[in-house]
């Protein structure tokens, strides 16, 4: 599944991160690597959202959250 598909309020597992080279390495640096909890705190339209993320907060656009495949936490 995508993280653009996550519901408000759900957490998920990174699987795999399909985005180009520059932008994969920039979330890596940011914490966001494979097996990683994080938490979709808000969503606004189509695929953008606010996620938490080894307790700081991001934001995501669309064109990474559906890059990003994840699946279920618990």
């Amino acid at each position: 599944m995508l993280l653009k598909d996550i519901d408000a309020g759900q957490s998920c597992v990174i699987e795999k991160i399909n985005l180009p080279f520059q932008m994969e390495r920039r979330l890596q640096a940011l914490g966001m690597t494979q097996d990683t909890v994080i938490t979709v705190l808000n969503r606004k339209g189509k695929g953008i959202m606010i996620i938490r993320l080894r307790g700081s907060r991001f934001a995501l656009g669309y064109n990474m959250t559906k890059n990003i495949s994840v699946r279920k936490a618990g």
